[in-house]
């Protein structure tokens, strides 16, 4: 099996190319060669599956060159993230969007159909979300970043119902915990706080501790990446797009979930400083119900303390102080 990975250099890429070398197979099928697509790919290890191609996901020759052989899954997670793509408009609509397309377009010239992965996103939906709600929920979104993920979703659509390739989009909330740098993504603060709290400095969070967000770690995600995967070939008429379980916390209840893993010392060093707009965005997330969704096997991280421990990869049943 062949099986290629975009922005496999960054933060869910390189879990994911880890999971897979480990795993060895999807759906029972052994992965011979796994190709990873990304600007930057450095400190890989060295395994005779992989097969490196540094490049933009931009350039449709680098692409039809990494496709030469063939491919049967594809894991499509580039993208320029939601806040650098809103202050470089067309940065995003090159990379989250025109470059999508040429990739699906690729992919639909292959022999047979590959599955698709798409890695979508919450950011779909927009702000001023309802009370609660599920699946049926409606997209409205507020950001360019959003509103190329819906585009793209649409597209993966319409090839799977023309039964040219066996699409799969999954809309992921915040994965956490990246590390700390100028990356673009303003659901960020997630990953801030948990690892300012744990190596006991102070941080500002920019969203109130009443304000509620949708967490998962990023090993949750990888499961439910390659979970969709290995789901059996879909029906062309079958919906593709799934909305992830996800844990509904506020920052006060993460707060809680840290001080009992790394003790309550720590909440000194924290402090709010809310910002109206960006709480609107990705701190007034509600109760979401993704039945269909659970139904089909996907999960979320159980509770905020398995959070903290699998987004912080900390050991289980011990308290980190």
């Amino acid at each position: 099996m062949r099986v290629l990975i975009t922005g496999a250099n960054g933060f869910v890429g390189r879990q994911l190319v880890l999971r897979l070398l480990e795993k060895g197979a999807i759906a029972s099928r052994l992965i011979s060669h796994l190709l990873l697509l990304d600007a930057q790919l450095d400190g890989f290890a060295e395994d005779p599956r992989l097969r490196l191609h540094k490049g933009s996901i931009t350039d449709a020759a680098l692409i039809r060159r990494v496709l030469a052989d063939g491919i049967d899954v594809v894991f499509h997670l580039v993208s320029v993230p939601g806040g650098a793509a809103e202050q470089d408009y067309g940065l995003g609509y090159q990379v989250n969007l025109l470059a999508s397309l040429e990739l699906f377009d690729q992919l639909r010239q292959q022999a047979r159909p590959p599955v698709l992965v798409y890695a979508s996103s919450i950011a779909v939906y927009g702000a001023g979300l309802p009370a609660r709600m599920d699946e049926s929920a409606p997209t409205c979104p507020q950001l360019s970043y959003g509103a190329h993920k819906l585009m793209v979703e649409t597209a993966l659509c319409d090839l799977a119902r023309r039964g040219e390739v066996d699409g799969r989009a999954l809309r992921l909330p915040g994965i956490v915990a990246r590390q700390p740098q100028a990356n673009g993504l303003r659901s960020a603060f997630m990953s801030d706080l948990l690892h300012a709290y744990a190596a006991g400095q102070s941080y500002v969070c920019p969203v109130a501790p009443e304000a509620t967000a949708w967490w998962m770690s990023a090993l949750c995600c990888v499961n439910n990446l390659i979970h969709a995967a290995e789901l059996p070939a879909l029906q062309a008429s079958t919906e593709r797009v799934w909305q992830l379980p996800v844990l509904r916390l506020s920052m006060a209840q993460v707060l809680d979930a840290l001080a009992n893993r790394f003790g309550d010392a720590g909440r000194a060093a924290i402090s709010f400083e809310p910002d109206a707009h960006l709480q609107s965005l990705f701190g007034a997330m509600p109760l979401l119900k993704a039945s269909r969704a659970q139904a089909a096997g996907f999960c979320h991280d159980g509770n905020a303390n398995t959070l903290i421990r699998n987004a912080l990869k900390l050991p289980a049943g011990r308290k980190a102080l």
